[in-house]
């Protein structure tokens, strides 16, 4: 009987990392895949590698949270089990909603319900989770907004990624050992620009290693009936093949946000979002990569489209500054070249005010939403599964 649940506890285990690894890849990778930078194939394979290092090292503090952390007592393999359910009925109506799963908050929640029918939750730890996941959006909206409105114009007006056709290295046959070689049209700047690119999305990839092997090993963990290291094996595997599969579909939109605007733009958000999430993670806090990295797409946009107006009439909406619109989609157009970037406070070129929408403020509210309706509806669920079958615990 043992046996048999702890196989459907790992059948669903795989089933809540194959999701994450589909949402998770695109997120991370989607950006290199679009620019033609990496393969969707070598992208998945790198991803597997760096979700294993995150979730084998800084994630094991996020896995104690989860296991130990949020109630008195440990999960029971039944327990485990009925958690992992509520997680994958969250992932699945978020993918019916279509919006980038809440997958660390669903966890949270659904663990958060078992507490509550078992009078085992610890307030004090639920309390500094759900805190953080307060702070977390306004850091991420913040830091965006500072590279936006500071840093972005500048750096996008002075760096270009470079990708130009045929492969960046071969292999040189002529001697006794292969070396590898600069492709026919490979320059350094090209190699130096696609090694920083393929550098971040490793770091990305650690950092969803980190916050999310845990929601799919964690349940599993302890009395459970699993070991630490075996779990994160079985969610490393299950990430790295919705990676290999379903991933293949997201990493070519990833999700409509990364790809309205240029790589470059993208590398800053994920920098910031990988550095949110996996501090966060080291402190054990379970956090959505996907929280940060929306945020501070949103952040990015905001500083980016108020540079032609001063910081207080931006943050007052002053009387003098109804006569100049504040353009949201500033972001996806290229400054011109050759010109330097007009200082804070002035009116800016008529190409770079008008670029395409940056982001949809409706499906901003939907993630936001998701990310209150996501935990609350597993909390409540797994509350009321716990109550009406207290055996399972």
């Amino acid at each position: 009987m043992v046996e048999t649940l702890l196989l459907v506890g790992i059948i669903a285990s795989i089933f809540v990392g194959f999701n994450i690894g589909g949402s998770s890849t695109g997120i991370t990778w989607g950006p290199s895949v679009g620019a033609g930078i990496v393969k969707k194939t070598t992208a998945a394979a790198v991803m597997t590698v760096f979700v294993f290092l995150g979730g084998i090292t800084v994630g094991q503090n996020v896995m104690a949270t989860l296991s130990e952390g949020i109630i008195t007592t440990n999960l029971t393999l039944s327990a485990g089990v009925a958690v992992l359910f509520f997680i994958g009925l969250g992932i699945l109506v978020a993918n019916i909603f279509g919006v980038p799963v809440p997958t660390s908050m669903t966890t949270v929640g659904a663990i958060a319900g078992l507490g509550l029918a078992t009078d085992t939750l610890n307030y004090a730890t639920i309390a500094e989770i759900i805190s953080w996941w307060i702070v977390t959006p306004i850091i991420g909206f913040w830091i965006g907004a500072v590279i936006g409105r500071y840093v972005y114009p500048e750096v996008n007006r002075r760096v270009k990624i470079e990708k130009s056709d045929g492969p960046l290295l071969t292999l040189d046959r002529q001697g006794t050992v292969l070396k590898p070689t600069f492709g026919p049209n490979t320059s350094w700047r090209e190699l130096g620009s696609t090694t920083f690119v393929l550098a971040i999305g490793c770091y990305m990839a650690f950092s969803a290693g980190a916050s999310n092997v845990p929601n799919a090993a964690a349940p599993l963990v302890g009395e459970a009936g699993l070991e630490v290291n075996t779990a994160v094996i079985i969610a490393t595997f299950a990430i790295g093949f919705g990676g290999f599969t379903i991933a293949r579909r997201t990493m070519e939109s990833v999700g409509g946000e990364l790809s309205d605007i240029p790589l470059l733009a993208a590398l800053f958000v994920m920098v910031t979002a990988a550095t949110i999430t996996t501090a966060l993670s080291y402190i054990g806090i379970p956090i959505s990569l996907v929280m940060a990295t929306v945020m501070t797409i949103v952040g990015i946009g905001w500083g980016r489209a108020t540079r032609p107006i001063t910081f207080r009439e931006a943050v007052t909406r002053a009387p003098e500054v109804k006569d100049r619109e504040i353009q949201l989609g500033a972001i996806v157009a290229e400054e011109i070249e050759d010109e330097p970037t007009p200082p804070i406070g002035e009116e800016e070129a008529e190409e770079v005010l008008h670029g395409s929408d940056l982001f949809n403020p409706r499906a901003v509210i939907k993630y936001v939403s998701m990310w209150i309706i996501g935990p609350s509806m597993s909390t409540l669920l797994a509350y009321g599964f716990f109550i009406i079958f207290p055996g399972v615990t």
